[in-house]
């Protein structure tokens, strides 16, 4: 049974009243300290000093104290209320001190609320002083003019009820500077004061509403005793109180809503601001977020700090700072404060000691400021499942990603992947970086993820670790693999799923997959990161795998940079490894882009090597490297060559079951029978491509034929037919997202156009296939283009732009090496040198034209 307290009784002086105080503090067994904590927690102040100071005198202690400490040793209630009487009758038997109100009652309402003088009970004149607890506004505020202007519109309306701001953002984002700044500018819109807290909403110690209220309490001037014991009654006084008064509560650094709900004023002509790492989604008011600073606000920062003439004088450097510290105040501060300390200092050494992403974090200290420090309290404050998805969000390539990347690093559902991932956008951990075609994308800040990284690093194994990157590669290569199947634009044919470890529900699949290209386009920079992180841990299969797959999204996008660098990086892992069958599918692939970008003898080399490689691998391989080899030969007039080939690849293209590849082999050989003059063998191969491409579903390949059957008709002079066939054919491929086979199908169509008599509406679909064509980077192409222009002027009777339409063809079908186009082109140069009377130039055209096709018959026509 715990012993119950001294009673201060009939106790007659002073010093009686205090020996029996210690006596209270002695039978408690607690220390001045924990007596000190003890206090705090319930909102009372008890400092060491003063404690130990009044014990060991003979007057009265303060009525605050004696409650205090009374409380603080375990006394309830009625043991409290009587050690106020008690102190109470001795001041007044020795006319000592006012005397206060009982704990628990409400203070007389001050005659004067907003500073003016009132009477005490014993008629005693006090000075009501106005609380203003904002902490000093900093000099060093820039780049939230338009932020603060917002929130002082917010904040200084005239309509009654009390408005709320909520300040949210990161961690180091500014969020206290900014409320404190905005405080200090309305602080003339409320006369009787501003209260402010740090509610340590992520410390090791967050304050109890219970605490502060008492805090607030005895600001607005409610004595100590009169500071209500409980919560409920703390909460109506304080509501009471601000109901008449017209004051400004700045509650910083809260947790949650739950923290805050009970501080918030109910008063008509009041205002909040709260700031909180989280969203604080369950509490009303308006909002402001604050993000990082752009460049320029960043540069600011550092210029305020530091002076203009240093940070010019090392201009660069000083940007690098910057965009190392991702733009986050606090990381910029740290570092100007650190120069700021060293005039001596380079502002490049700084600037080098952040790039080196092992010290980072540590170099972004001054004094007992830290980032690490300010981004550990977030990370401190979350739930275990939730830090181990900042871990693994760590490991990722790149710092934007979407949910089903953090499902694979996590071996979970799409749904529990947007379930944590909105945990993290919640304590502003991981931010939305923007709206995709396919979903949410999500951003994790450099400096956040250094800290994930550190700490996966000190807390998962390097098995675990491992293992969830190479889930995250097998996903990637699923899904990629699928949309590329989908779209069924490369005539490869080849699935590479064999290669994928790990895969998503076929429910989250088709969500995601629902707009392949779409969701190829939002994802090409991520999977393109994939493949060099998994490339740098040497998993070179699944990794080349997924190089192959992304060769859909290069083709129709005309990414040809990307799909260079990548494959060509790749090519050379597999081949380091001795890995054949990875290196077969990128030389059959590369060969395919130097033939878009005509560089054929590279070409060549690639689908010659995919040959060599293939040997044993099965028929689909050399289906696909053989149909490639062919298309090359014909684009280099070598027709022999070309047709024995494509024969060749349809044969194993039919033993494969790839319906793709045997269409383009198919057509490719109906292209050299028009090209050859055989008109009606064309169409009917045309024709078959057609209705087998039709049958598959192979819409590149329907395109494909019904820009061939475009020629055809062309061939025989029938343009409306033509015209036709050139439309159909660009909507498919506009349809896929194939802009460079739209433009094929554009290109010939205003072509047709011109020859039907719509001169103008021709000419202009010719100028803008140009321009595509000179964007894409594809020589032949453009030529093709000017060729048709010179055909046009001279439909319209101008030699002159036909002459140098016709001789600009010319130069880039003889740079290409395509016999066939180059004896093309020069009989219209010939047409153009006629007409414009200069014969001798239109023989000199004919003669380079009957010589091209000369070496034509030579090569094996």
């Amino acid at each position: 049974m715990t012993t119950p307290l001294p009673r201060p009784g009939t106790v007659r002086t002073a010093a009686e009243f205090v020996a029996l105080l210690r006596a209270v503090k002695t039978q408690s067994g607690l220390s001045y300290r924990a007596l000190e904590r003890k206090a705090r927690r319930v909102g009372d102040y008890l400092p060491v000093s003063t404690v130990a100071s009044a014990l060991n005198r003979v007057s009265l202690p303060s009525e605050e104290m004696v409650v205090a400490l009374v409380r603080a040793c375990g006394g309830d209630l009625p043991t409290v209320a009587e050690w106020v009487e008690a102190r109470r009758a001795l001041a007044l038997r020795e006319g000592s001190a006012p005397v206060a109100d009982p704990p628990g009652a409400a203070p007389d309402r001050p005659k004067d609320t907003t500073g003016g003088d009132h009477e005490d009970r014993n008629g005693a004149k006090e000075r009501q002083l106005v609380p203003c607890l904002l902490p000093p506004d900093l000099p060093l505020f820039v780049g939230r003019e338009g932020e603060v202007t917002e929130a002082c519109r917010l904040l200084d309306q005239e309509k009654p009820g009390p408005v709320t701001l909520l300040v949210t953002g990161p961690a180091g984002v500014g969020k206290t500077a900014f409320a404190v700044r905005t405080g200090h500018l309305l602080a003339s819109r409320f006369p009787d004061g501003q209260l402010y807290v740090d509610l340590r909403g992520f410390g090791d110690e967050p304050a109890e509403p219970f605490m502060v209220l008492g805090a607030f309490l005895r600001v607005l001037g409610v004595r100590g005793g009169a500071v209500p014991p409980d919560l409920t009654s703390r909460i109506h006084l304080y509501r009471t109180l601000l109901a008449q008064r017209q004051m400004l509560v700045v509650l910083d650094n809260a947790a949650d809503a739950l923290q805050v709900s009970d501080l918030l004023p109910n008063g008509p002509r009041c205002a909040a601001i709260v700031t909180s790492r989280t969203t604080l989604a369950d509490l009303g008011g308006r909002r402001i977020p604050l993000r990082v600073l752009d460049s320029a606000a960043g540069l600011a920062l550092l210029r305020t700090m530091l002076g203009p003439d240093r940070t010019a004088a090392e201009s660069d450097s000083a940007r690098s700072i910057v965009e190392t510290c991702g733009g986050l105040p606090l990381a910029v501060w740290v570092a100007g404060a650190r120069l700021a300390a060293r005039p001596h200092w380079p502002l490049a050494k700084v600037a080098r000691a952040l790039t080196d992403e092992q010290r980072k974090l540590d170099e972004l200290a001054v004094g007992h400021i830290a980032v690490r420090a300010s981004l550990e309290l977030t990370y401190q404050g979350m739930a275990s499942t939730t830090k181990h998805a900042l871990r693994m969000l760590a490991l990722l390539p790149g710092p934007n990603f979407a949910a089903w990347a953090l499902a694979a690093l996590l071996d979970v559902g799409l749904s529990h992947a947007e379930t944590v991932l909105d945990d993290l956008v919640e304590v502003h951990l991981v931010e939305i970086g923007s709206v995709g075609a396919t979903g949410f994308r999500y951003q994790l800040h450099d400096l956040v993820r250094l800290l994930g990284r550190e700490r996966a690093e000190q807390e998962v194994s390097r098995q675990d670790r491992t293992a969830a990157l190479t889930r995250l590669l097998g996903a990637s290569l699923h899904l990629a693999d699928l949309a590329a199947d989908t779209l069924s634009v490369d005539f490869q044919g080849i699935s590479q799923t064999d290669l994928a470890s790990w895969r998503l529900s076929p429910t989250d699949t088709d969500q995601l997959l629902a707009d392949p290209l779409a969701w190829f386009n939002d994802e090409r920079q991520f999977l393109i990161d994939v493949v060099e992180q998994a490339l740098d841990r040497t998993e070179v299969a699944p990794a080349a795998g997924l190089a192959t797959a992304l060769t859909t999204l290069f083709q129709v996008g005309s990414h040809f940079d990307d799909w260079e660098r990548l494959q060509g990086r790749a090519l050379k892992a597999a081949l380091h490894v001795g890995d054949k069958r990875s290196a077969t599918k990128l030389h059959r692939c590369l060969g395919e882009l130097t033939t878009i970008l005509d560089r054929y003898p590279e070409a060549l080399e690639h689908f010659e090597q995919a040959l060599l490689l293939a040997e044993g691998q099965g028929p689909a391989y050399r289906a696909s490297a053989t149909a490639g080899l062919a298309y090359v030969h014909r684009l280099l007039g070598q027709y022999t060559s070309a047709v024995c080939h494509f024969g060749q690849a349809a044969e194993l293209a039919r033993s494969a079951g790839n319906v793709n590849c045997l269409v383009y082999a198919t057509n490719g050989i109906g292209v050299i029978d028009l090209e050859q003059g055989r008109v009606e063998a064309a169409t009917e191969r045309f024709t078959e491509c057609l209705q087998a491409s039709r049958l598959a579903g192979y819409r590149p390949g329907e395109a494909q034929a019904l820009r061939c059957l475009g020629q055809s008709h062309r061939a025989l002079g029938a343009y409306p037919a033509a015209a036709d066939c050139f439309r159909q054919a660009a909507s498919i491929s506009e349809d896929l997202g194939d802009l460079l086979g739209a433009t094929h199908a554009t290109c010939w169509l205003g072509d047709v156009l011109v020859r039907q008599g719509a001169h103008w509406e021709g000419r202009r679909l010719l100028a803008r296939s140009l321009w595509s064509y000179r964007e894409f980077g594809n020589l032949w192409g453009e030529a093709a283009t000017l060729y048709a222009l010179a055909e046009a002027q001279l439909v319209a009777g101008r030699p002159v732009p036909a002459r140098r339409r016709a001789e600009a063809a010319v130069r880039l079908w003889r740079q290409i090496g395509s016999r066939t186009w180059l004896a093309v082109g020069l009989e219209t140069l010939a047409k153009a040198h006629t007409l414009a009377g200069d014969l001798e130039a239109a023989t000199r055209a004919r003669d380079a034209a009957t010589a091209a096709r000369t070496a034509l018959d030579s090569a094996g026509r």
